[in-house]
């Protein structure tokens, strides 16, 4: 798996390309936000010779899904998300419109993914961890092969998504957590949804939020 990290948008989401053997990859949580991080993603994607199969989102908040029209209009890809993220997405007008944008809806999802499904393109095979809190749809993808997961808005190095907007619960956030991820190898490597990288193990011994 070739992993690589574009950081898109006035609000700073990180934008994964998970990439294969071949070449073949999944963007995650596309959000380049107007037509130059537009090219910016078209022109990385031709550079490094990489075919998009799919798209995924962790959770569909505006950042996270600024970009998805563009992957539809350019690969003909729609998101792959929790069935529970719909009433996110139907709010992603009024959303924009509060922060002074005005943006055409993201695409329906082309299907949703439940807890436990196994996403599988080239060598690659994520498993979707449902870590609801953040929102109620929110998905983290594991590969147990890479030894590596991506936590969208649920945990950050040092700290935890917000639970202040509608679909948030902060005691549903911390059990998800401590469920779905802080049960996997200590090794594995945490790539969020902004910020920089971590490691299941020092977010069990160092994140404040759980340490007793």
């Amino acid at each position: 798996m070739n992993i690589h990290k574009l950081v898109f948008s006035p609000i700073e989401v990180n934008t994964y390309i998970i990439a294969g053997e071949s070449g073949n990859c999944a963007i995650l949580d596309c959000g380049c936000f107007d037509e130059k991080e537009w090219a910016l993603l078209e022109t990385f994607i031709n550079d490094n010779k990489l075919t998009p199969v799919a798209l995924l989102n962790t959770h569909c908040h505006l950042d996270h899904v600024f970009g998805n029209r563009f992957v539809l209009n350019t690969y003909n890809l729609k998101t792959q998300c929790h069935e529970l993220e719909k009433p996110v997405l139907d709010s992603f007008t009024a959303h924009t419109m509060r922060w002074g944008w005005k943006m055409d809806a993201p695409p329906k999802p082309m299907k949703y993914i439940a807890h436990n499904e196994v996403i599988e393109f080239d060598n690659i095979s994520l498993k979707a961890l449902h870590v609801p809190g953040h929102t109620q749809g929110s998905l983290a993808f594991y590969s147990e092969a890479d030894g590596c997961v991506f936590t969208g808005d649920a945990l950050f190095a040092g700290s935890i998504g917000r639970t202040d907007l509608p679909g948030g619960n902060f005691d549903t956030l911390i059990n998800s957590i401590q469920k779905n991820l802080f049960t996997l190898p200590p090794s594995t490597t945490v790539y969020p949804g902004h910020g920089s990288y971590t490691g299941i193990g020092a977010e069990i011994t160092t994140n404040p939020w759980f340490r007793q």
